[in-house]
């Protein structure tokens, strides 16, 4: 049997780290920012541009998991979003079709559902949360406390409505997922021999 782990996380639950460990853990493939570097290579597209539709909600409010849009006009904007979401999604099956992996984010456990991965979803406190970004933030970043907690609060919006547009489903609604992990005031390392035996 195939090992297909998604992985979709708040912003600063240490949920890409776990991943990255857990492959690391199992031995497999592990894809994050590789997803989007092959979607720029396919388009014409920058990484950057890429990296802002994947956390934000496409401009136009009906959801595409129903099929289509009646937008009676041409939406360069749209497209772009449709065009990073399709070549995402195909780069994945890709991947998921290669060898075992874990995927970090961009709706994996929803594009993969036929293959039925196993679905994690990580969140801590936001304190937690916020402690975890001040060791990982790069030297020159400066936010007050009240400007990360919005930082934070921000990022987990955009992933929630991107994920709800482009799915139809709850981003955070534990069905979702097979494992919901807090990882509050945990080591992310400590965690990962506990999840890997579940393979």
């Amino acid at each position: 049997m195939s090992k297909i782990i998604t992985i979709s996380r708040e912003f600063g639950s240490g949920g890409r780290e776990l991943g990255r460990r857990l492959a690391e853990e199992l031995k497999i493939a592990y894809y994050d920012q590789e997803i989007v570097s092959e979607i720029a290579k396919r388009t014409e597209l920058s990484e950057h541009y890429i990296r802002a539709v994947e956390e934000r909600q496409p401009p136009f409010s009906f959801p595409i998991h129903i099929g289509r849009s009646f937008y009676p006009a041409p939406n360069p904007a749209w497209e772009q979003h449709m065009t990073v979401y399709q070549e995402q999604s195909r780069i994945i099956r890709e991947m998921a079709d290669k060898s075992d992996c874990v995927i970090v984010g961009r709706c994996a456990d929803y594009v993969l559902r036929d293959r039925k991965p196993l679905r994690l979803f990580v969140y801590a406190e936001l304190e937690s949360k916020m402690r975890r970004c001040r060791e990982k933030a790069p030297a020159d970043e400066h936010l007050t406390d009240k400007e990360l907690r919005q930082k934070i609060r921000d990022m987990d919006k955009h992933r929630s409505k991107y994920y709800e547009f482009l799915t139809g489903n709850t981003w955070s609604d534990k069905l979702n997922y097979d494992f919901c992990i807090n990882t509050t005031d945990r080591v992310i390392k400590d965690l990962v021999p506990v999840i890997a035996r579940l393979f």
